[in-house]
């Protein structure tokens, strides 16, 4: 019989690389194991088809969850040309076969221009998207009819990396909601043949633009050697996931107003949202200056 789990206290913010085949919630929960953590979650699920960067929260870090699910992300897609699936990708069943158009380059261009931008995207029947309080992948492989919601969706960005006889590999750069998935899709109806996703790889999630990831496997193997210190050292402080965002800094005084949910007004503090740090350098919560330079605090870390 397996020893019990002694869960911990642990803020910070892991990089995992997550692994093919596998749902997000399920590679948080393994990670979570692996460092005791009695608190986690992540931000924002990845296919199970999908590789690549899922940040993970612990502890005090879950209070930023939101901001990072919110952030700009980017993705390398291997898109396969004449077949669409019922998941619009390859773990899905194919619903149609057809040839693939002799398309030019200049064609390609135009199609995933309008693709390109602020647009109303279409989400996957198969997706984490709820409707009446349930997933819509709950209601599909019921079997159920299923009219899956649009919504506005940001892309910043498609570039092609390369081009086969019925293959595209494809870089998105995009904002929170986007579902390459549906860009695969729409992208195969526009060239007439239909298309879904075969290989998805999440490259980075801002503020974590250039991450150094690491894999469940690797994470096992330093738990097994049992360096503490080794497991740790992925552990990121709090404040690596809010660098994007202006920072106010409070003396003693000032610091302990803040933490007891008091206003404070600075002329000079930037309009909008902030990170607020004590005297001794630690992030103390996330605050929200209005015009005028007044200060409201709109969450707390506990570190």
């Amino acid at each position: 019989m397996r020893p019990r789990i002694q869960f911990r206290r642990l803020d910070g913010i892991v990089l995992l690389d997550k692994p093919a085949g596998m749902s997000s919630n399920t590679a948080l929960q393994v990670a979570r194991r692996l460092f005791r953590a009695e608190k986690g979650g992540h931000t924002g699920s990845l296919d199970p088809l999908a590789t690549g960067l899922l940040p993970l929260c612990f502890g005090e870090a879950t209070k930023i969850a939101g901001l990072l699910l919110g952030s700009a992300k980017a993705y390398d897609a291997e898109v396969r040309l004449g077949s669409t699936t019922d998941t619009d990708d390859a773990d899905g069943s194919t619903l149609r076969e057809r040839p693939v158009p002799d398309f030019t380059d200049a064609q390609l261009q135009v199609a995933l221009a309008s693709l390109t931008g602020n647009i109303r995207q279409r989400a996957p029947i198969y997706s984490a998207l709820k409707q009446g309080g349930e997933p819509l992948y709950a209601k599909a492989r019921r079997g159920e009819a299923i009219e899956a919601p649009e919504r506005d969706v940001q892309v910043q960005s498609i570039q092609v990396l390369a081009r086969g006889e019925a293959s595209l590999s494809l870089r998105v750069t995009c904002g929170s909601g986007t579902y390459i998935r549906s860009i695969a899709r729409d992208l195969g109806e526009m060239l007439g043949c239909g298309a879904h996703i075969t290989a998805l790889r999440r490259l980075w999630v801002e503020p974590f633009m250039a991450p150094t990831m690491i894999s469940l496997d690797e994470l096992r193997e330093i738990t097994e050697s049992g360096d503490e210190q080794a497991l740790l050292a992925w552990l990121l402080p709090i404040e690596q996931g809010l660098s994007q965002f202006p920072r106010v800094e409070l003396d003693a005084a000032q610091a302990a107003r803040f933490c007891v949910g008091q206003r404070l007004r600075n002329p000079e503090w930037p309009v909008g949202l902030v990170v607020v740090y004590g005297d001794n350098g630690q992030p103390l919560g996330l605050g929200q200056v209005e015009e005028g330079g007044r200060l409201g605090p709109q969450r707390r870390f506990n570190l």
